[in-house]
Order: C-alpha cells, then structure tokens, then sequence
C-alpha cells in the first residue's frame, strides 16, 4: 500500500458471531459493499475456526482479533489495502486480549473496530463496562492529540452499546433504568463528544431525526415495529467528520433476511 491511500466508505456492523452471519449472508454483503473498510464486531471466533472465504476473501487484507476466552467477543477489520501498521487494545490490561479494540493505520485515516462491553446492570457485567470506559476515554484523548500531530484522522467504528440521546432509541423511558441508556453511560459519551471532541458523524450528517437505529431485539416484533436502538457508531476525529458527506443504516427489508440483530452502518467521505 502506497502513504497516499484514500479512504471514502467506511461500514461498521456487529455480526452476532461472524460463524453464523457467514452462513446467514455476511459474505453475499461484503461481496457487494462498496466499502473501502469494513469493522466487525463480536466475532466469537478464533481464525482456525472460520471458512478460508470469511478470513480470505478475495480483494481484502483481514485483521481478525479475537478475545483470548472462546465464543466471546472479538473485533476484526476487513480492507481493501493492507494496513501500514496494526495496533491491538489500548494499553489497558485488563482488555489487552479480550478482542475489545483493534485499529489500523490505512494512508492518512487510521480505522478502529471497538467492541464496547454490554453491560447489566447489578451484574459484574456492568462493573466490568465501567471499568472499560474509564480506561478507555483517557486513551480517546491521547489517540486523538497523536494523530492530529501527525496530521492524521481517526474513526473509532463500532458497538458502544450506549444510546446517547432519547432519539436514539424507541422506547427511551421505559429503559432508564437499563444498561445502555443509564444516565452515567450517557455522560460518559457526552464527555467523548464534548471533552474529547470527538463527532457522532450520523447524528452530526442527522441532527434532528429519530434514529437511525441499527440494532433490534431478536425477541418479539422489534424488527418489524421498528423499536430499535442507535448503539453503533463512527466516532471521529473533527477533521475527519468534516468530510462526511452521506450515512446509512443498511437495514434488512425483512426479518427473514437479516443475517445479524445489528445492520451496518455506513458513511461516505470526502477522500482525504
């Protein structure tokens, strides 16, 4: 890969276990995306145990980083070029192999994959989603004032679990009380937007629309009535959000088709 590299689409998507969504129609989508990058979420799997055509496809370099316990999490990237240098975690201990965040240097633009924790309230789940945020926004604002040095941009792509205003879930008041919309997970993302400076880029390309959300609820009818939640995110750099110029929830156009509870969300940029 030459330094001048451009990067124009970007897609993120949480598979639900890329195992399944390969069978499900993962690899019909990625065969058609127009995407330049591609960022995976809970891939619950180790490399040996996917197809050659999930870790091989044709036109794309694969960074597969999974967690060190099996069946969970896991982050991956999927590129056109390959990568000028690939760095895993965010120098957090705890998280150094849990397949949480994996990010890559492509030309001027480096691209993350982040796999927040969910979270249950009253559970270690959600002392352990505490413990990951608190480790990780001193790491957004060191990342950011190194690539901005270098006159570089970042995209942090991927699942926050954490629906930041009211617009972005259906039924908001009905889930204060639940992990992913408690009121000091919002904060918290209000500090990556406002003290960071960070940029939601569909919600700033959006600013006054409901959703779009990007995950439904396998249980009941949340599909088919629409109760979802805007969890997944491009969280970027100011110079990067700047040249947003279209976004996109690609949602299915029926339960039937999906091939994971989450649809990729995808942005198309200015190239820099």
């Amino acid at each position: 890969m030459v330094a001048n590299t451009t990067i124009s689409t970007v897609s993120t998507v949480n598979v639900n276990g890329l195992r399944a969504a390969a069978r499900k129609g993962f690899l019909e989508w990625l065969g058609a995306t127009a995407a330049d990058v591609v960022c995976l979420q809970e891939t619950r799997a180790q490399r040996s145990q996917l197809a050659a055509e999930v870790v091989e496809p044709a036109g794309w370099h694969v960074v597969l980083e999974p967690a060190a316990t099996k069946g969970r999490a896991g982050v991956a990237l999927y590129s056109r070029v390959e990568p000028d240098a690939v760095r895993v975690g965010f120098g957090a201990a705890e998280f150094a192999d849990a397949g949480r965040y994996v990010e890559a240097d492509l030309g001027r633009v480096t691209v993350a994959s982040l796999y927040l924790p969910s979270g249950e309230v009253g559970t270690p789940r959600q002392e352990e989603k505490e413990r990951f945020m608190a480790a990780f926004l001193p790491y957004l604002v060191r990342r950011r004032a190194e690539v901005e040095a270098q006159g570089r941009e970042l995209v942090v792509c991927g699942d926050w679990n954490i629906a930041h205003r009211e617009a972005d879930l259906k039924n908001w008041r009905n889930n204060r009380a639940t992990s992913g919309f408690l009121p000091k997970e919002r904060a918290w993302l209000s500090r990556v937007f406002e003290e960071a400076g960070y940029v939601d880029v569909v919600r700033a390309l959006f600013p006054d629309e409901v959703g779009p959300y990007s995950w439904w609820s396998y249980r009941g009818r949340a599909f088919d009535n629409d109760a979802g939640w805007r969890i997944d995110y491009q969280v970027a750099t100011p110079g990067l959000a700047q040249r947003a110029k279209a976004a996109r929830v690609e949602r299915a156009e029926s339960h039937e088709l999906r091939w994971s509870d989450h649809a990729p969300v995808t942005v198309d940029y200015v190239p820099m």
